[in-house]
C-alpha cells in the first residue's frame, strides 16, 4: 500500500465519556488504552469537519471550541490553522485510510465531488487501494476491507518498521500483525496502526497537516507512571483539561501523541 505515484505521501470531556465504556484491555500493562483521535491542521476547520462528514459518512460536531467528526469510536478533530502548513506526505504520519464496500464506486462519488484524485486504484498482493487528498493536505488511502468500514488506518513511514511497532505495543499494547498478510501494523479496535519502511526519517508531524495521534488511558496518571518506566519522555505531563487530563509525548521517530483521560477521582 505504498503511493506508487510518489506523493511522499482536544478532546473535550464529552468526547472522552463516549469512550471510556469502550475501553479494551489491549495492552501488557496494568492501565487500559484505546486509540482516540486523530488531530489534524486545517485553514478552515468548519469546512474541515464537514467536508470529512460529506466524503466518508462522519458525524460532524461542534464540542467546546474543536470542530470535530466522529468515525465510530474515533474521532477527527480540526485545529484551525494559518494557510503555508506542510501536507501530511513527507512527516512521519505519511496517510490515514478508509475502508470502503466498493473502490470503483467511491472513487467515482470522489472524483463526481471535485475530491482531488491522486492516484487509480492499484492492488499490492490481496489489497486493492487508490489515494485521495483533503484539500488542506493530508493524503487518505482507500481500501476495501470488510471487516473494517469508514476510518480504517493511520500509516507511519520508519526507517526501522520492527522497531516502530515494537514500541507502540510497549506503550499501549496490541499485537504485531500483517494487514492482509501484507503490510505490518498493530490493529487497535476497529483501526490498525500501519508501518511502511522508507530510505531517510520523515519529518516530525507537529504542525503538519496531519499534527498528531491520541490514546486513551482509564487512569492518565498511573500510565503516565508505566511509561517512564519504559524510558518515554513527557512533552507535557499529565495537565487538568476541561474535567479530564491530557499529556504529550513522542515517538522516537517524531510522531506527536496525545494521551488523554478523566479527572483524578476526588478521595
Amino acid at each position: 500500500m505504498n503511493c506508487s505515484c510518489h506523493v511522499t505521501p482536544l478532546w473535550r470531556t464529552t468526547l472522552l465519556a463516549s469512550v471510556l465504556v469502550v475501553f479494551a484491555a489491549s495492552r501488557a500493562l496494568a492501565v487500559p488504552s484505546v486509540y482516540h483521535h486523530v488531530h489534524l491542521n486545517s485553514s478552515d476547520s468548519k469546512a474541515a469537519s464537514q467536508w470529512y462528514a460529506d466524503n466518508f459518512g462522519g458525524q460532524a460536531k461542534k464540542l467546546g471550541i474543536f470542530n470535530t467528526v466522529g468515525f465510530g469510536k474515533t474521532i477527527f478533530i480540526f485545529f484551525q490553522a494559518k494557510p503555508g502548513f506542510p501536507g501530511s506526505a513527507g512527516s512521519v504520519v505519511d496517510h490515514v485510510g478508509f475502508s470502503c464496500k466498493n473502490l470503483e464506486a467511491k472513487l467515482k462519488e470522489l472524483g463526481d465531488a471535485k475530491v482531488e484524485i491522486v492516484s487509480g486504484i492499484e492492488q499490492e498482493g490481496p489489497i486493492r487501494f487508490a489515494y485521495v487528498k483533503d484539500p488542506w493536505g493530508t493524503l487518505i488511502e482507500l481500501v476495501e476491507d470488510p471487516e473494517i468500514e469508514g476510518f480504517h488506518h493511520v500509516h507511519l513511514a520508519a526507517t526501522d518498521p520492527e522497531a516502530t511497532l515494537r514500541w507502540y505495543t510497549s506503550a499501549f499494547g496490541g499485537e504485531i500483525a500483517r494487514y492482509k498478510g501484507v503490510v505490518p501494523g498493530i490493529r487497535y479496535g476497529d483501526m490498525w496502526v500501519l508501518v511502511k519502511k522508507v530510505a531517510e526519517a520523515q519529518a516530525p508531524t507537529k504542525g503538519r497537516a496531519i499534527d498528531h495521534l491520541s490514546w486513551g488511558f482509564t487512569d492518565l496518571d498511573a500510565a503516565a507512571v508505566e511509561l517512564k518506566a519504559l524510558g518515554i519522555k513527557f512533552n507535557m505531563e499529565p495537565t487538568a483539561f476541561g474535567t479530564g487530563k491530557i499529556a504529550f509525548i513522542t515517538d522516537p521517530a517524531g510522531v506527536l501523541i496525545e494521551l488523554v483521560g478523566p479527572a483524578a477521582k476526588k478521595k
